[in-house]
């Protein structure tokens, strides 16, 4: 019978052959805790969300406001259709991640309770001074930290990296994409960078667990599931 510390080693063994096999991920998303912890060090709260809001562009305002939309369903629709034509086994992982996702999003809202922007500045009376993108409904109440988007994304995207067999320049743009929709959150006035910066994290590792327990049962052809819809 397997000892805890074996299984510790056992589960550290798989991490590092994980991050050895996606190493442009590993280093992206390190990037990523590293530079968003920085900002978070030297940046008050909503400093970054001010500074979109004075240096607003049209072309700026087009693209976060359809960068945003890659956190939501239908992104998954579409990995769910593609995976089918791969292996059915990972297009089964696609709405498993959505349902942990929007479990762990509302769990973590429902805990913290932190105010979106709009409830935040409304209560300091500057919210008239945020310059508002057009056509974007600024969602209100105490559901900003984490965000739910962010977390969906980079849990999408990372899972994506994780299961495609071509590497590093896809891989890079799969990040590059979930790091727009954290973006768009702030951009949009629907978040702080400390529910972006948490929202990241969680959904990578969302991911990488996820990809770490389905790689825990062989590959066999002669199941439905590790077939392909040819």
């Amino acid at each position: 019978m397997p000892t805890i510390s074996s299984k510790r080693s056992s589960f550290g063994q798989s991490i590092w052959a994980i991050i050895q096999t996606n190493l442009y991920l590993a280093i992206a998303f390190l990037s990523f805790i590293t530079l968003g912890g920085i900002a978070l060090s030297l940046l008050n709260q909503g400093d970054l969300l001010l500074y979109f809001s004075e240096n607003r562009t049209p072309f700026w305002d087009i693209f976060f406001r359809n960068g945003t939309k890659l956190g939501e369903e239908w992104t998954y629709i579409g990995f769910l259709i593609f995976f089918l034509f791969i292996r059915f086994r990972y297009a089964v992982l696609i709405p498993i991640t959505g349902i942990i996702v929007t479990i762990i999003s509302f769990l973590s809202k429902s805990f913290f309770l932190h105010p979106r922007p709009s409830l935040y500045y409304k209560d300091l009376g500057t919210l008239g001074d945020i310059n508002l993108v057009e056509g974007v409904y600024l969602v209100k109440g105490l559901s900003s930290f984490p965000s739910g988007h962010t977390m969906s994304a980079f849990a999408i995207f990372t899972l994506v990296a994780l299961l495609l067999k071509q590497k590093k320049g896809v891989a890079l743009l799969l990040f590059a994409m979930a790091i727009i929709v954290g973006l768009s959150r702030i951009y949009l006035v629907q978040h702080f960078l400390e529910d972006v910066y948490l929202g990241g994290v969680m959904g990578f590792l969302i991911a990488v667990f996820i990809y770490e327990i389905q790689r825990r049962f062989p590959m066999d052809t002669s199941r439905w599931i590790d077939r392909k819809w040819s």
